[in-house]
């Protein structure tokens, strides 16, 4: 078995299908090379200076991870606020919420030598499990090429049909998602999957961003990590997914003197939730 492939013109609603039958869909050549290319250069450096700050048993210790991107590119805005991938997202999560934050913004670079990661649902960072609720959904960009040998993200299909607590045993099948540059794989957080071990002789870098709930905690906290300077800089679709935002009028309220919940306008940036000084 393997994941649908869909080129980058397909209609949502295909897409969309595709996610719903097999937890995840590969959607090929969805943003531009120039895009791809430039991220890929911003993040050079912040990969080989921290990019070793996270290694653990899970994350592996022949890969490198990298934090709050938004800060480190201005290019990773057009693909952490994809419109049209935006449009699926909307599919899964808008039927429990008002609207959704984004979780998390990670690259990661797995090296030669590194070996499978744990098959594993990131929805699990969430104490509890409601079925037939998608609680987040993630997207990682391929920034290079993604092979079979060089660590391809491996996904069990229909496993986000799975009843609670049934993991991945020896007859399921795990597939990989082998992608080219500027292509992106959706799966959703009840999908078990993990990276891909390298056995080749070059690494493979992608992008990873998580989608929650609006009423959920997000796994990052972007009002602080990200600086406010830069956070002024985005688009406001961005900003409202950083956390900027109110779910349902009342989550996440931050009153003033006189009650009310202001926006400021920041070299360009309209920051909802902050006090004007």
């Amino acid at each position: 078995m393997a994941l649908e492939r869909l080129p980058g013109d397909a209609p949502t609603d295909s897409i969309i299908a595709a996610i719903r039958r097999d937890g995840a869909a590969i959607v090929e050549n969805f943003v531009s090379q120039e895009i791809v290319s430039q991220v890929l250069a911003d993040l050079r450096e912040p990969f080989d200076v921290v990019g070793r700050s996270t290694e653990n048993d899970f994350n592996g210790y022949t890969t490198l991870r990298v934090n709050s991107v938004l800060d480190l590119s201005d290019a990773s805005v057009e693909v952490v606020g994809h419109q049209r991938m935006m449009a699926v997202l909307d599919a899964f999560l808008l039927g429990h919420a008002q609207s959704y934050l984004m979780g998390s913004c990670t690259a990661i670079e797995i090296h030669p030598g590194e070996q499978d990661q744990a098959l594993h649902r990131d929805d699990t960072i969430y104490p509890v499990h409601l079925p037939g609720m998608e609680l987040q959904m993630s997207v990682m960009w391929a920034l290079t090429d993604f092979t079979e040998e060089n660590g391809a993200t491996r996904v069990v299909p229909g496993s986000h049909r799975w009843v609670f607590p049934r993991e991945p045993g020896p007859d399921d099948e795990v597939v990989q998602a082998p992608m080219t540059p500027g292509s992106a794989l959706f799966y959703l957080g009840s999908a078990f999957h993990g990276g891909g071990a390298n056995n080749a002789n070059t690494p493979r870098a992608g992008l990873v961003n998580t989608y929650c709930l609006g009423w959920l905690r997000q796994e990052v906290n972007h009002i602080l990590s990200m600086p406010r300077e830069t956070a002024a800089r985005m688009p406001e679709h961005i900003q409202k997914m950083m956390g900027y935002s109110l779910h349902g009028g009342m989550l996440g309220y931050y009153p003033t003197d006189d009650g009310r919940v202001p926006s400021r306008d920041m070299k360009g940036g309209a920051m909802w939730g902050w006090q004007a000084d």
